[in-house]
């Protein structure tokens, strides 16, 4: 079994749709068969839950990395292999990082759009270097990356920085993608 996993940024909602559930289940599933630790923010509800479900149900180690005060609401997944408990929601963020040999975002909120922007900065300034999946379901994400192209397209972010991710449509793709050997990248911006 390998140390570094793959980190998955997900919604916590219960409230969506059976193919983002669905797609969930098969990731963790991969994952587990692979034979790689599942990293995840530790919630027990949502797609969270599901992909942690499936990783553990496949006989898989999942890794839940929390805020303490989400522990202290009862929002935390009981049945992981490992609970990280963390000060606040940027050293989450930072272990998170710090676990992954990969990372894919399945669709969700606001909680992971900041994820993902958060860790596509990171790799272009050289603090993370694993790859980064879009994993976009249902085409989820297809206004964001359509957003990305906007800001390529008007000056905002360079073209090679369409690099620093990858997108997929389904769960073999997104697996294959997170551990792929990284493109090594020199995109840090010269201020």
């Amino acid at each position: 079994m390998e140390t570094k996993g793959i980190t998955v940024y997900c919604a916590s909602s219960s409230s969506v749709g059976d193919s983002y559930f669905e797609a969930a289940r098969r990731l963790g599933e991969l994952i587990a068969r692979r034979g790689l630790p599942l990293i995840t923010g530790a919630g027990n509800m949502g797609l969270m839950g599901a992909v942690c479900d499936a990783a553990a149900a496949a006989g898989g180690v999942t890794v839940g990395v929390i805020p303490r005060f989400m522990v202290e609401r009862g929002w935390h997944h009981t049945g992981l292999s490992r609970l990280i408990v963390t000060d606040g929601m940027h050293s989450r963020k930072e272990t998170m990082a710090s676990m992954a040999r990969g990372v894919i975002a399945l669709p969700g909120g606001i909680g992971t759009f900041e994820e993902l922007l958060e860790i596509i900065t990171w790799r272009q300034l050289g603090l993370y270097d694993g790859n980064i999946v879009v994993f976009n379901v249902d085409g989820y994400y297809d206004n964001l990356l359509a957003m990305l192209d906007t800001a390529v397209e008007r000056g905002f972010m360079k073209p090679d920085h369409r690099r620093l991710w990858s997108v997929a449509i389904d769960a073999d793709s997104a697996v294959e993608m997170a551990v792929a050997h990284p493109d090594p990248l020199n995109l840090t911006p010269k201020f």
